[in-house]
């Protein structure tokens, strides 16, 4: 293998498959990069056997050939190197990449290209369709809610849905839950259902540009994985097996309490109570009081800890029902807060014991199909 590629391109692609290195493993060729020519350009993959993926960057390709490089090292010292081309000789024998740019000169101790695990093929010509914007948007407003505990798999993934011209991801960890829906631009024959890792999906959000481009999803027949392709990125993920919990059973279908008040200001007030609550059990009580004749009604969001001392904040809100005292996880507030971008949310409730669910207000671009449920804490005395 020769090739000749641009430093800046190969660190883009290095610090895109990098993500996907398994850190520990038994097979050492999977801490490695594989690095192979490929149709005119330089392709770079990396899996962990869970997590797979692949870059595609423009080369000059001189000569046929593929390695596996040490990624940490190759990730490291690329970086380093100044912003000129980079010239890369494999030889064969050996398995040593020669790298020279500018004045530095390097050679990597590889391992053949024949020990890494071979990446799945597939045809995209019938998968579906959907705009990166709109996939970004979901993933953040939902990956988030994932459990991050391997007692319970299935919580760990994203469920999701498809149904003629609409998408739904739903993530729960047995306290909230976010279901976020868009429609796709063109319908889908077959209806979808599939719980993929909520890792992989952070993943792709990361590594998906701005734009209008699409992304491409398919679901290989048994193979119990979902791929997922961009303009020159595949991403490829195991499917968690397993049932995904009814999450519509957890969603109060009325409400008695309804607020309405300024997302920023709601989300300021809950990190000022989570400087407070984040020592404790991180509680904040919730106290939303409706209005008068002359007085607005409001929503008090308040942390406490006895290390460190109290917080108290009012935010103005339009209230429709009773008043009302609850307590939730500060922390989970904060998170939904982070990803609802309209200039207004509502909280609905309907007593200290049930859940809340926060929905945003007035969303042009569709974000009114988002909303998350949040389980009440204990108020205790």
């Amino acid at each position: 293998m020769k090739v000749t590629v641009l430093q800046e391109n190969l660190a883009r692609g290095l610090s895109i498959v990098s993500r996907a290195v398994s850190p520990r493993s038994t097979l050492p060729v999977l801490a490695n990069i594989l690095t192979a020519t490929d149709e005119g350009r330089l392709r770079l993959s990396a899996t962990n056997l869970e997590l797979g993926i692949t870059c595609w960057i423009g080369a000059k390709i001189q000569e046929e050939g593929s390695t596996t490089v040490p990624a940490r090292t190759f990730v490291d010292l690329v970086s380093t190197l100044s912003d000129k081309n980079v010239e890369m000789n494999l030889n064969i024998r050996t398995q040593t990449l020669n790298l020279r740019c500018g004045a530095s000169n390097t050679d990597l101790k590889c391992i053949d290209a024949q020990e890494f695990p071979p990446m799945p093929v597939a045809d995209f010509s019938q998968g579906l369709q959907i705009n990166v914007s709109d996939l970004k948007e979901m993933i953040h407003q939902v990956a988030f809610a994932a459990s991050t505990d391997d007692a319970r798999p299935i919580l760990t993934g994203v469920l999701i849905k498809v149904k003629g011209q609409e998408i739904t991801m739903a993530a729960a960890d047995g306290f909230r839950l976010s279901v976020r829906k868009a429609l796709l631009p063109t319908p889908v024959a077959t209806p979808i259902s599939a719980v993929v890792p909520a890792r992989a999906l952070s993943e792709l959000a990361r590594i998906a540009s701005d734009g209008d481009q699409q992304v491409s999803m398919v679901l290989p027949p048994g193979r119990g994985q979902v791929i997922f392709r961009l303009r020159d990125i595949e991403l490829v993920s195991q499917l968690i097996e397993g049932v995904f919990p009814d999450y519509e059973q957890i969603i109060p279908q009325r409400c008695d309490t309804r607020a309405v008040l300024s997302t920023a200001s709601f989300l300021k007030a809950c990190k000022q109570a989570e400087i407070f609550a984040r020592e404790g059990s991180h509680i904040a009580r919730i106290n939303i009081t409706p209005g008068s004749d002359i007085k607005p009604g409001a929503v008090e969001i308040s942390g406490q800890s006895e290390e460190t001392g109290f917080s108290q904040n009012v935010v103005d809100a339009t209230i429709e029902g009773p008043a009302l005292l609850i307590a939730f996880n500060v922390r989970f507030l904060r998170e939904v807060l982070d990803v609802i971008k309209t200039p207004n949310v509502t909280v609905e409730t309907t007593s200290e014991t049930s859940p809340g669910v926060l929905r945003p207000i007035s969303a042009p671009d569709g974000q009114g199909d988002f909303l998350h449920v949040i389980m009440p804490m204990h108020l205790g005395n």
